[in-house]
């Protein structure tokens, strides 16, 4: 069927290799490519014997001029971003440069500021057109599979959703006092940020971890969950009909806490750049370095995770409510592609966002939302390649 470039080598994109090979009629070759060519090695050395065609390659994706050549030179249908945020710019600017499509995700963050919101990437909208390719933003679990939800609830559930909340479990132990599920420095720039909801058309801005709630989630139980800004209340505001609240929830538990809290305390989490033995270093960057790696994290990490979408809305005149959620076990997912379930959420839907534009089922120029899709192929796809989801009509609500 095609050709995929997966730029990125750490856990997210082991999933996503992993189950691009695991749909090799439409994967028929991928390239691997980060700035550490030994580890795109040792992802295809874990794969000896798949059909699909694995090669690797070095590249520098904060060099536009390195990712055109690595794309003219392996030509892929498709380039699936699993790199940083911070280099959601470059690889769009080459993806352009070479007419592919482009899939992430996350959205663009600068470097030098943790600011979390789309306007950089939707710039490039007319450019994406003009060019004929399309451009799939947000193809992870949340913003990603949420933004799936969203739209399946509304062709099939709703004529209209007044109000969402977004809620992300993970009652994961991994057995370390402090570490991150998935990159330190994005994670941490993400929960010291100051939290915010949209509410009637407006933004309305909270002190980090300000909004607390207790949640009894399905198949793990209650759990404290914290009110926090993510990039997908921005576009589902926008493209979910009838919106007046939508609101995102992650639980944490209590040494995670602490532990940041005492980090923050002393300077550790800034991204503002000090001197120290005539070097600027970035204290976050540091902290980064002496943290558990993620990736290494599968084989220690029990429990399960608990992600999805409280919906409330109107149908035929009646109010509605409406829950889609899906519930993955890190150990499940660890004896399947060797990663725990934060990884295995967010790589298993890249992959298949990129099958979407590799089959056809969603090919519209432009840069998009993963919601302005069919939901449909999506959904279906998700039972089949690991994340099965479920559903209730009558939710425990937040208040």
């Amino acid at each position: 069927m095609g050709k995929a470039l997966i730029i990125g080598a750490g856990g997210v994109a082991s999933v996503c290799v992993h189950k691009c090979c695991q749909n090799p009629d439409v994967f028929e070759e991928i390239c691997i490519a980060s700035r550490t060519k030994s580890k795109c090695d040792a992802l295809k050395e874990k794969l000896d014997g798949v059909r699909t065609k694995i090669s690797t390659a070095q590249v520098n994706a904060d060099n536009v001029d390195e990712l055109i050549a690595l794309i003219n030179s392996f030509k892929p249908d498709v380039v699936i971003n699993l790199a940083l945020p911070y280099q959601d710019l470059t690889i769009m600017d080459a993806c352009l440069a070479t007419k592919v499509n482009y899939v992430d995700t996350a959205n663009y963050e600068p470097l030098d500021t943790a600011k979390f919101e789309y306007s950089w990437q939707w710039a490039y909208r007319e450019r994406f057109e003009k060019a004929g390719i399309t451009a799939l933003l947000g193809s992870g679990f949340d913003p990603g599979v949420t933004g799936v939800f969203s739209a399946y609830a509304m062709k099939h559930q709703f004529d209209e959703i007044n109000y969402i909340d977004i809620l992300d479990c993970n009652a994961g132990d991994h057995g370390y006092p402090f570490a991150t599920n998935f990159n330190p420095e994005i994670n941490i720039r993400e929960v010291s940020a100051k939290g915010s909801y949209i509410e009637d058309g407006k933004w309305v801005e909270t002190e980090p971890m300000e909004i607390k709630r207790v949640y009894n989630f399905p198949e793990i139980g209650e759990k404290d969950m914290y009110l926090l800004h993510h990039e997908e209340l921005e576009s589902l505001a926008l493209n979910i009909k009838g919106i007046k609240r939508i609101r995102f929830f992650m639980t944490f538990g209590q040494s995670y806490l602490t532990h940041l809290k005492c980090l923050e305390n002393v300077g550790m989490t800034s991204i503002e750049p000090i001197d120290f033995e005539g070097k600027k270093i970035v204290p976050l960057q540091v902290l980064k370095a002496v943290l558990p790696d993620p990736a290494s994290l599968g084989p220690r990490t029990v429990g399960k995770t608990n992600i999805g979408c409280i919906f409330i809305g109107k149908k035929d005149g009646k109010d509605k409510t409406y829950y889609l959620y899906n519930v993955c076990d890190h150990q499940e997912c660890y004896k399947e592609v060797g990663s725990q379930a934060i990884s295995y959420t967010t790589g298993v839907p890249a992959m298949i966002g990129a099958a979407m534009l590799l089959t056809g089922k969603w090919n519209t120029p432009g840069v998009h939302n993963i919601e302005e899709f069919d939901p449909d192929p999506f959904m279906d796809a998700l039972n089949k390649f690991g994340l099965p989801w479920k559903e209730s009509f009558d939710p425990e609500l937040v208040d």
